[in-house]
């Protein structure tokens, strides 16, 4: 990883085309999920190396519940032998593991396991890993919404008080800063209801590799990406310049 580049404090990805991956190699979907999980495992690595502070994957979103029932037994049974299995290495590397979504359509089981390692990663002070998981961007803001509009029912806020900074201090992202870039792979150009709110003002990389096959050179590539914008966050060219000028001053 170059030492020119610019690392954004908090990368967010949508890991697509584990299945696409599978069916050009003729094997079931599910082994494009499997290698996926080993793609996981060398971005949150590297990412924990180049000094990234958070990383934001989708997991699973909420829309993914239309998938078929084999295919959605087989990645609950995958996500619990991954937290089964990443949980130790996780706390000797010091990353932090944060799942946010709609965690009560998860067993019982998995929701124990869930708790089980955010506790024994909480005191970890290096990478924050969040994980979405039966999550949706619309599903965040409704529930922001929902707990405001009951701080105004019980009278300790009025409607007009509510501010931006209200609605994000009651996103399940509270905790962690914006996402400053995000990545989809797998050739797809779309959000998919992944942190609508909060990537306002990320800057966007698409790129044709699929999930099973990103790896630190991919994300080198993207970053590079990322370095070579000018974030502007509403002002001019010549305003962003004179900043960062007088910062190197």
């Amino acid at each position: 990883m170059s030492q020119s580049l610019k690392i954004p404090s908090h990368i967010a990805i949508v890991m697509d085309g584990n299945g696409r991956w599978a069916r050009a190699k003729n094997r079931p979907r599910f082994m494009g999920h499997k290698k996926g999980v080993d793609a996981v495992r060398e971005i949150v690595k590297t990412c924990g190396n180049i000094g990234v502070e958070s990383l934001s994957l989708f997991a699973f979103s909420s829309e993914n519940w239309k998938r078929p029932e084999e295919e959605i037994k087989n990645l609950m049974g995958l996500f619990m032998l991954a937290l089964d299995r990443e949980a130790r290495s996780m706390e000797k590397n010091n990353v932090k593991l944060k799942i946010v979504g709609d965690l009560s359509a998860f067993s019982e089981k998995l929701q124990d396991k869930i708790k089980q390692v955010e506790e024994m990663t909480a005191h970890c002070t290096g990478l924050n890993l969040i994980v979405a998981a039966n999550y949706g961007g619309r599903w965040d803001i409704t529930k922001a919404t929902q707990n405001i509009g009951k701080l105004i029912e019980s009278g300790e806020k009025t409607s007009a008080a509510i501010s931006e900074e209200d609605i994000t201090q009651h996103l399940s992202t509270r905790d962690f800063p914006d996402p400053d870039l995000f990545i989809r792979t797998g050739g797809e150009k779309r959000i998919s209801n992944f942190l609508i709110w909060q990537m306002a003002y990320a800057e966007i990389h698409f790129t044709d590799t699929l999930w099973p096959d990103f790896n630190a050179e991919s994300l080198n590539i993207a970053i590079q990406d990322y370095s070579s914008r000018q974030r502007r966050f509403g002002k001019t060219s010549e305003q962003v310049i004179a900043e960062e000028e007088n910062n190197n001053d």
